[in-house]
């Protein structure tokens, strides 16, 4: 069976999904560039439980988790049919590291996954389902929850993060306009540390990033990172696209062989 590294990328606002950004561009060729996987586990800052929960419907829904959008985003769907055998072999990874997960049967698809897959795979025909992000447990729980998945890497499942590089929304400029520094100097370290496989800095990124707190007020949007990193094995990726939208929203994506 092929292998496919696992992947991180930055989903940005809902309306990516139709507003053709450079990120938006990068994601209508990234499905090609990969190729084609047997299924996809996807990890997305939107889904939060205490413990792993993995979704293992079917036919899983399209969520519009969000308000305020105009009425053409909510009319989207991406009816990807779920991957329920993929979802019971992550429980069974997980449990032979000690890490007690669960089935959620009626998990749908969030915007964090369906956003970036609508672009990438257009045709919503490979089998998706999503892991939940636990974000009391911090970076070195989801660097090991990456670890425990990284056999799936090898049976054709694209282990892919979903969040943001930077993400405040406080922060943000809805004119445009360059980066402040504090995002601009955080997600160049960020990029440093992956390219070398900085394991160490990047789990301990609170405590070792210029702009930390203010790039991650909360560590949702980041924690997805860490799991395809642990995948890799904490191995140095290489960037697939770096940009920013909104002034300070980090837009990049990295990768793992």
């Amino acid at each position: 069976m092929a292998r496919i590294g696992p992947i991180f990328v930055s989903h940005g606002s809902p309306m990516m999904a139709l507003t053709p950004t450079p990120a938006h561009r990068f994601l209508r060729g990234l499905g090609e560039r990969l190729g084609r996987p047997r299924a996809i586990l996807c990890i997305s800052a939107h889904w939060e439980t205490e413990t792993p929960r993995i979704g293992g419907a079917e036919r899983p829904e399209t969520i519009h988790d969000f308000g305020g959008f105009p009425a053409e985003l909510y009319r989207l769907q991406y009816p990807a049919p779920g991957a329920p055998e993929v979802a019971d072999e992550a429980i069974g990874l997980l449990a032979e590291t000690g890490i007690e997960a669960g089935i959620d049967p009626q998990r749908g698809l969030d915007h964090g996954a369906w956003v970036p897959l609508m672009l990438m795979y257009p045709a919503a025909d490979i089998p998706v389902t999503q892991l939940s992000i636990q974000h009391r447990r911090g970076a070195v729980w989801h660097f090991d929850l990456g670890r425990a998945l990284a056999p799936l890497c090898d049976e054709d499942v694209l282990v892919m993060g979903s969040g943001s590089i930077v993400h405040n929304l406080r922060g943000l400029n809805p004119g445009g306009g360059p980066p402040d520094d504090w995002a601009r100097d955080f997600e160049e370290w960020a990029h440093q540390a992956i390219l070398r496989g900085d394991g160490a800095a990047l789990t301990g990124y609170r405590s070792t990033a210029p702009g930390a707190v203010q790039s991650h007020p909360r560590d949702e949007h980041l924690l997805p990172l860490l799991v395809p990193f642990g995948a890799a094995g904490g191995r140095p990726g290489h960037v697939l696209h770096r940009s920013f939208e909104l002034g300070n929203l980090g837009m990049g994506a990295w990768a793992w062989d």
